[in-house]
Protein backbone atom coordinates (compact mmCIF):
# COMPACT_ATOMS: atom_id res chain seq x y z
CA UNK A 1 0.00 0.00 0.00
CA UNK A 2 1.29 3.49 -0.88
CA UNK A 3 1.17 6.48 1.42
CA UNK A 4 -1.23 9.04 0.68
CA UNK A 5 0.30 11.94 -1.40
CA UNK A 6 1.38 15.20 -0.01
CA UNK A 7 -0.85 17.93 0.29
CA UNK A 8 -0.16 21.82 0.74
CA UNK A 9 -2.89 23.57 2.68
CA UNK A 10 -2.42 27.83 2.53
CA UNK A 11 -3.95 29.99 5.04
CA UNK A 12 -4.57 32.18 1.99
CA UNK A 13 -6.70 35.40 2.96
CA UNK A 14 -2.96 37.16 3.57
CA UNK A 15 -0.87 34.99 2.04
CA UNK A 16 2.00 36.71 0.51
CA UNK A 17 3.39 33.73 -1.03
CA UNK A 18 0.38 32.07 -2.99
CA UNK A 19 2.29 32.46 -6.71
CA UNK A 20 5.35 30.73 -5.45
CA UNK A 21 3.41 27.76 -3.59
CA UNK A 22 1.61 27.36 -6.44
CA UNK A 23 4.53 26.77 -8.48
CA UNK A 24 6.34 24.28 -5.99
CA UNK A 25 2.79 22.33 -5.68
CA UNK A 26 2.56 22.19 -9.60
CA UNK A 27 6.36 21.16 -10.26
CA UNK A 28 5.75 18.19 -7.77
CA UNK A 29 2.31 17.39 -8.44
CA UNK A 30 0.59 18.29 -5.11
CA UNK A 31 -2.96 18.76 -4.62
CA UNK A 32 -3.30 22.48 -2.58
CA UNK A 33 -5.95 24.05 -1.21
CA UNK A 34 -6.55 27.47 -0.65
CA UNK A 35 -8.75 28.32 2.03
CA UNK A 36 -9.89 31.55 2.63
CA UNK A 37 -13.02 33.44 3.94
CA UNK A 38 -13.65 35.24 0.59
CA UNK A 39 -13.25 34.47 -3.41
CA UNK A 40 -9.51 34.78 -4.47
CA UNK A 41 -8.16 33.76 -8.11
CA UNK A 42 -6.32 30.86 -7.69
CA UNK A 43 -4.85 28.86 -11.50
CA UNK A 44 -6.50 27.04 -13.30
CA UNK A 45 -5.40 23.49 -12.32
CA UNK A 46 -7.26 20.03 -11.06
CA UNK A 47 -4.50 20.33 -8.63
CA UNK A 48 -5.15 23.40 -6.71
CA UNK A 49 -8.63 23.83 -5.12
CA UNK A 50 -10.55 27.06 -4.18
CA UNK A 51 -11.99 26.02 -0.36
CA UNK A 52 -13.81 29.32 0.81
CA UNK A 53 -15.77 29.32 4.21
CA UNK A 54 -17.78 31.03 6.09
CA UNK A 55 -16.49 34.54 7.45
CA UNK A 56 -15.60 34.37 11.25
CA UNK A 57 -12.66 33.90 13.36
CA UNK A 58 -10.70 31.31 12.65
CA UNK A 59 -12.87 29.21 10.51
CA UNK A 60 -10.32 28.77 7.54
CA UNK A 61 -8.00 27.88 10.54
CA UNK A 62 -10.63 25.03 11.36
CA UNK A 63 -11.40 23.73 7.86
CA UNK A 64 -7.27 23.33 7.39
CA UNK A 65 -6.81 21.81 10.89
CA UNK A 66 -9.65 19.08 10.22
CA UNK A 67 -8.50 18.09 6.76
CA UNK A 68 -4.43 17.99 7.35
CA UNK A 69 -2.78 14.77 7.46
CA UNK A 70 0.12 13.29 8.78
CA UNK A 71 3.02 14.64 6.68
CA UNK A 72 0.76 17.55 5.22
CA UNK A 73 2.29 20.84 4.94
CA UNK A 74 0.21 24.26 5.80
CA UNK A 75 1.17 27.44 4.98
CA UNK A 76 0.73 30.24 7.57
CA UNK A 77 1.29 32.66 10.00
CA UNK A 78 -1.03 31.45 12.65
CA UNK A 79 0.72 30.00 15.43
CA UNK A 80 -2.08 28.27 16.91
CA UNK A 81 -2.92 26.92 13.58
CA UNK A 82 0.60 25.92 13.13
CA UNK A 83 0.09 23.70 16.43
CA UNK A 84 -2.31 22.14 15.69
CA UNK A 85 -0.92 20.83 12.61
CA UNK A 86 2.18 20.00 14.07
CA UNK A 87 -0.25 18.10 16.74
CA UNK A 88 -1.92 16.53 13.41
CA UNK A 89 1.65 15.16 12.20
CA UNK A 90 1.53 17.79 9.58
CA UNK A 91 4.49 20.29 8.53
CA UNK A 92 3.86 24.03 9.10
CA UNK A 93 5.41 26.81 7.61
CA UNK A 94 5.30 30.68 7.82
CA UNK A 95 5.37 32.41 4.57
CA UNK A 96 8.78 34.31 5.90
CA UNK A 97 10.21 30.85 5.74
CA UNK A 98 10.16 29.85 9.02
CA UNK A 99 9.39 26.62 9.91
CA UNK A 100 7.20 25.70 13.08
CA UNK A 101 8.15 22.51 14.76
CA UNK A 102 7.68 20.48 17.82
CA UNK A 103 10.90 22.43 19.49
CA UNK A 104 10.11 26.13 18.45
CA UNK A 105 6.14 25.82 18.59
CA UNK A 106 6.29 26.27 22.48
CA UNK A 107 7.98 29.34 22.15
CA UNK A 108 6.35 30.71 19.49
CA UNK A 109 3.05 30.25 21.34
CA UNK A 110 4.54 32.17 24.27
CA UNK A 111 5.81 35.08 22.38
CA UNK A 112 2.35 35.71 20.58
CA UNK A 113 1.03 35.87 24.06
CA UNK A 114 3.76 38.66 25.15
CA UNK A 115 2.80 40.00 22.20
CA UNK A 116 -0.21 40.72 22.69
CA UNK A 117 0.04 41.60 25.89
CA UNK A 118 2.56 44.10 25.13
CA UNK A 119 0.26 45.56 22.43
CA UNK A 120 -3.11 45.64 24.54
CA UNK A 121 -0.63 47.99 26.89
CA UNK A 122 0.22 50.25 24.63
CA UNK A 123 3.95 49.42 24.85
CA UNK A 124 4.61 48.43 21.04
CA UNK A 125 2.88 50.06 18.39
CA UNK A 126 2.89 49.04 14.78
CA UNK A 127 3.41 45.06 13.32
CA UNK A 128 6.21 43.28 11.83
CA UNK A 129 8.49 44.51 9.73
CA UNK A 130 7.74 44.67 5.29
CA UNK A 131 8.14 40.99 3.87
CA UNK A 132 10.86 41.04 1.58
CA UNK A 133 12.37 39.44 -1.53
CA UNK A 134 14.44 37.63 1.13
CA UNK A 135 11.62 36.58 3.26
CA UNK A 136 10.34 34.94 -0.39
CA UNK A 137 13.59 33.12 -0.90
CA UNK A 138 13.65 31.96 2.24
CA UNK A 139 10.20 30.67 2.07
CA UNK A 140 11.08 29.06 -1.32
CA UNK A 141 14.08 26.70 0.16
CA UNK A 142 12.32 25.88 3.39
CA UNK A 143 8.90 24.70 1.68
CA UNK A 144 11.01 22.96 -0.96
CA UNK A 145 13.55 21.19 2.19
CA UNK A 146 10.13 20.22 3.72
CA UNK A 147 8.52 18.25 0.81
CA UNK A 148 11.45 16.80 -0.12
CA UNK A 149 12.50 15.28 3.74
CA UNK A 150 9.09 14.36 3.22
CA UNK A 151 9.08 12.66 0.14
CA UNK A 152 12.20 11.02 1.18
CA UNK A 153 10.52 9.86 4.39
CA UNK A 154 7.73 8.19 2.36
CA UNK A 155 9.81 6.37 0.16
Amino acid sequence: MTAPAIRIYIDADACPVKDEIYKVALRYGLKTFVVSNAFMMIPASTMIERVIVDAGPDVADDWIAEHVAPGDVAVTNDIPLAERVLKAGGHAVAPNGKPFTENSIGAAIAQRSLMEQLRATGDILGGPRPFDRNDRSRFLQTLDEIIQKERRRRA
